[in-house]
């Protein structure tokens, strides 16, 4: 501990006291602090993604319906798969495409979303954290977009939804926490070894093919239950579909996959304050 002594103008003695580790004890104050740099950062992003497209945001509404119409004519019709509960298989996969679409942008937009502000972090002061937190913060547009077209697609297919719909929300949060821990440690890794934003849109695409978007869990056979419910998005978009079309969902499981969603988010939050202080420096 330091102190330092100093006279003001009225010949008053004021006395600074500089205490090791006040900077970390004071972290989650200042992000509350420096909460309307979320708003201004989500408010520009928004802006800058639709901005200089050629159809702007009906982008939101245009993929994810191509998405589920390719799933639903390659899974449905060739492949012959079936949705085992009683909504249309349609639904089923749009239901899916919910939480991973949310996935995937948030995952796509925070992980450089630090080399894309490098002036703004080289210059001024605030937590880091709060610029990688504003890209997830941003995708809740698409999916807020998405969550609307689902509505139009139940009305078109004739398919009343539950009362499980009330429980949604928590699976949202569940889902942006997830996407939030994996993205924060994206993010670190991506500032420290620069190839990695190569890796990243293969992970997306890999990942897009070993989580039940396309499919149903109830396909899995027993023996690769545990490997399968390790990705913790299986049990997120289950949760999706539980709340929206009533499907089954395996609590035991799904309570697995809620353990490796806090586990990932306590592991992302741990190394990107570990990295923090030496982003100014990497970028």
């Amino acid at each position: 501990m330091k102190t330092f002594n100093t006279m003001s103008a009225n010949s008053e003695e004021i006395e600074i006291v500089i205490t090791p580790g006040a900077s970390v004890r004071h972290y989650w104050r200042d992000i509350w602090r420096y909460r309307e740099l979320f708003y201004i950062l989500s408010w520009r992003d928004i802006k800058v993604r639709y901005k200089q497209t050629i159809i702007g945001a009906a982008w939101s509404i245009i993929r994810p319906l191509l998405t589920t119409l390719i799933f639903t004519v390659i899974f449905g019709r060739i492949a012959g798969l079936k949705n085992p509960g009683a909504a249309p298989y349609a639904l089923m996969v749009f239901a899916g495409m919910l939480p991973w679409q949310f996935f995937s942008n948030s995952l796509s937009e925070s992980s450089n979303s630090l080399i894309g502000n490098a002036n703004l972090i080289t210059k001024v002061y605030f937590p880091r954290m709060i610029i990688p937190s504003s890209a997830v913060i941003t995708s809740l547009v698409d999916l807020a977009i998405s969550f609307l077209i689902m509505l139009g697609l139940m009305v078109y297919y004739g398919f009343m939804p539950s009362w499980n719909l009330l429980f949604l929300p928590a699976f949202i949060v569940i889902l942006f926490l997830f996407s939030l821990g994996t993205g924060l440690y994206l993010t670190a890794v991506n500032v420290k070894y620069r190839d990695f934003r190569y890796i990243i849109p293969f992970i997306i695409q890999f990942g897009l093919y070993v989580t039940p978007v396309g499919f149903s869990s109830s396909v899995i056979r027993d023996e690769w239950e545990f490997i399968y419910f390790l990705n913790p998005m299986v049990g997120i978009i289950d949760g999706f579909r539980w709340c929206l079309l009533a499907e089954p969902i395996h609590w035991r499981t799904f309570s697995f996959s809620l353990i490796m969603v806090f586990l990932l988010l306590w592991a992302g939050l741990k190394y990107f304050r570990r990295m923090e202080k030496s982003f100014a420096d990497s970028i």
